[in-house]
């Protein structure tokens, strides 16, 4: 008799001239999937990067950031091996890691389905029968034992059901190895990002410290001043105020500090070496220069993105499952050994024993189940689409505005170094002038007020721009190990 194929044309006729026969031909069926045709969904975002004042120079820089690693980006050698401590010891990453190898598992699981699962089993068994109801009119007791190999319930896949639902498997897999690049990217950026945090917060207090020491100094002066009548009451008040709001910074920046180390160990997920914290934002190695690229194609590169598309992905396999289910289900149970009424008979002459016992189910009424079912994976895939477009929107919005924020950036340097200049100079002529009876203490507590603000300003600035240059580094897909 011959097995004939369906209508769809990647299913060939497979002779068979024993049910036997279909056992060894199933290992090398190509089976065929119901599963849509998938072609990439057009990214809801413009091709190009928005233009404007706040985007200058923006693309005018050396490379790409999916281009990099991340030791080629972070320059720093501290840095770096901070780095390489979070990425062995960070517990998001580890888990991240761990949920790759449960999916490589449940895709293996799904993958062997496709193939029949041979089994070797024994079996043994006595029954008596009392003489009122054996055959006989005798009391007798019955043994059988047997030893088979075979497979059990193997469904053929003619109509891609099972391949479908391996796919899925598969393209889930692939999603959660995206989701740890994801992961290890914004680890990557977090580190950094923590790491300038620290660093600019030390900064800040060794200006704290240097302002208060300077404060004292002239505090001290001014109150010998006060005592031998050259200066007034309300001078010495005033120079005061300058060294209590001095040590108010001192308090304020040594907690913060405190605070970074903690979260810097968090991250690493280990305690940080003390030789490896940074002494302060300007010790810190400038980090490589990064482009945006000439399009916001440069966005497929980003994991999250890719992971989404494979999501979407797994959602067209799973429509052709539901698909398949709409077809009959064809199984098969197969089984060859030796059977006896004597344990010592189970391999005698004539003792050999078969079975083969196909099956096959054909849906008729489920009150609607697989149509429902099918409108469920359909509305499934809906749902992933608009996922997958959102994530390119956000993702398109947070290069943009990491952009303009770049753009902008230098004008600000460029203007606070000019303000930390005057301010400067402003503070050395305001001590010149009140050393020379000119001025008042007044107009030396302005100018060393401003001054410091402008020194912290231009701290804040600096800061600005490593961490938007980390954050360049993360929103363009990061780069490999």
């Amino acid at each position: 008799m011959m097995l004939k194929k369906t209508s769809s044309p990647c299913c060939r006729v497979v002779p068979v001239y024993q049910w036997l026969s279909v056992s060894l031909l199933i290992l090398v069926l190509t089976g065929c999937t119901m599963a849509p045709r998938y072609t990439r969904p057009e990214a809801p975002v413009p091709a190009s990067w928005p233009e404007g004042p706040a985007y200058k120079g923006s693309a005018a820089t050396s490379e790409v950031a999916a281009t990099l690693t991340w030791r080629e980006f972070f320059i720093d050698e501290q840095l770096q091996k901070l780095i390489a401590l979070a990425l062995e010891n960070n517990r998001d990453l580890r888990v991240a890691a761990l949920a790759i190898e449960r999916s490589r598992a449940l895709y293996r699981i799904q993958r062997a389905d496709l193939f029949p699962s041979v089994d070797a089993t024994g079996s043994g068994s006595a029954q008596r029968f009392p003489a009122d109801i054996s055959r006989t009119g005798e009391a007798a007791t019955l043994h059988q034992y047997s030893i088979d190999l075979g497979f059990s319930a193997y469904e053929l896949d003619f109509f891609g059901r099972v391949r479908s639902l391996k796919d899925q498997a598969l393209e889930q897999f692939f999603a959660t190895e995206e989701a740890r690049r994801s992961v290890q990217i914004s680890l990557v950026a977090e580190v950094a990002s923590t790491y300038l945090a620290l660093a600019a917060d030390r900064e800040r207090l060794k200006i704290a410290r240097d302002t208060f020491e300077s404060q004292q100094a002239s505090y001290n002066l001014i109150r010998r001043r006060f005592e031998s009548g050259a200066s007034s009451a309300l001078d010495l008040r005033q120079a005061q105020t300058s060294v209590d709001a001095a040590r108010v910074d001192i308090a304020r920046f040594t907690g913060q500090v405190a605070q970074d180390k903690n979260a810097l160990a968090l991250v690493i997920g280990s305690p940080v070496p003390a030789d490896l914290l940074p002494s302060g934002l300007s010790a810190i190695t400038a980090l490589k220069d990064l482009s945006a690229g000439v399009s916001s194609d440069v966005l497929q590169r980003r994991p999250d993105i890719m992971e989404a598309e494979h999501l979407l992905k797994a959602a067209y396999a799973n429509i052709g499952a539901a698909r398949a289910a709409f077809f009959p289900r064809i199984t098969l149970t197969s089984a060859i050994g030796t059977a006896s009424d004597q344990l010592s008979g189970l391999f005698g002459g004539g003792s050999a024993a078969w079975s083969f016992a196909p099956q096959i189910t054909l849906p008729i009424f489920n009150t609607g189940r697989n149509r429902a079912n099918l409108k469920v994976t359909e509305v499934d895939r809906e749902i992933f689409l608009a996922r997958y477009e959102k994530t390119i929107q956000s993702a398109f919005r947070e290069v943009a505005d990491a952009l303009a924020q770049r753009g902008t950036l230098g004008d600000q340097m460029e203007a606070q170094q000019s303000l930390l200049d005057a301010t400067s100079e402003s503070y050395r002529l305001s001590q010149a002038r009140y050393r020379n009876g000119i001025a008042s203490y007044l107009n030396v507590l302005d100018a060393q007020r401003s001054l410091y603000s402008a020194q912290q300003g231009m701290i804040t600035v600096r800061l600005s721009r490593l961490i938007n240059t980390v954050t360049l580094y993360k929103v363009l897909g990061g780069g490999g190990m």
